[in-house]
């Protein structure tokens, strides 16, 4: 199966709450990016609320069940007490934990699976209990006993940290060694039964061969990039392009 879609709509809540407006709308282009071959949203609700709101949850819920009944819903972010009630009422079909300060800007660094192994067994079981697929950010750093504790924890999936990956866009000849790195936590994930996902900074002209080489990668999620070029061809079509670059027939 070719690798989906999921398409991140922080940075358009980021835009839209520079003014006290409805617009840019996170439904509208939530609605466009699904109607153009997206098969998932993503948000990431921090407890600053500085782009996506917690009321936008119930919105895109709604969303995805009245229009969209086949696309899934996945929130990511820090699993505090009021992170899992979001959760609890938002009844995404996949919930990402990732190991976020509420102070940064953006996740930069996957779990220490050893050290977090006890703390993310408890977090997975009461969102398995909610009926959500887990799936825990990890560094694509190549190490492969890492993943056997992410699998113990009970996890479903990992989703691969692709930052370094994607700060390669003026330095081609770095890629190569990140890639592999990549391929192999993915190799070693898929040899024990963990699905896999990744994302951060991915873009229409790295991917292709991030899916060249995991090609078994479930899906990928990407805000950033793709709302960058959504500026300059539009959401419908970008979101066409990104497709394409997961090997999608669109």
């Amino acid at each position: 199966m070719p690798t989906t879609l999921s398409v991140n709509l922080n940075a358009i809540a980021m835009l839209r709450n520079r003014r006290d407006l409805p617009w840019p709308s996170v439904e509208g282009l939530g609605r466009i990016a699904l109607q153009s071959g997206a098969s998932g949203l993503t948000v990431h609700p921090r407890p600053d609320q500085r782009h996506i709101r917690f009321t936008d949850l119930a919105v895109i819920r709604n969303l995805i069940d009245d229009e969209f009944p086949e696309a899934e819903f996945n929130i990511e972010g820090y699993p505090t007490e009021e992170f899992l009630e979001l959760c609890k009422e938002a009844a995404p079909e996949q919930v990402t934990l990732v190991p976020d300060d509420p102070s940064q800007a953006t996740s930069d660094h996957g779990w220490d699976f050893r050290k977090h192994q006890a703390f993310l067994t408890d977090v997975v079981a009461k969102l398995k209990k909610m009926g959500a697929r887990v799936s825990l950010f990890a560094d694509g750093d190549g190490d492969a006993e890492a993943v056997k504790f992410a699998k113990a924890a009970g996890a479903d999936r990992i989703e691969l940290y692709t930052g370094p990956y994607g700060g390669c866009y003026d330095a081609p000849e770095r890629a190569a060694p990140i890639l592999e790195a990549l391929g192999k936590t993915a190799d070693a994930a898929l040899a024990i039964g963990l699905g896999v996902n990744a994302g951060h900074d991915l873009t229409v002209a790295n991917l292709p061969p991030l899916v060249k080489r995991i090609p078994r990668l479930a899906e990928v999620s990407i805000g950033h990039g793709l709302t960058v070029d959504a500026l300059e061809y539009g959401m419908a079509e970008t979101v066409r392009r990104f497709c394409r670059a997961c090997g999608q027939k669109i």
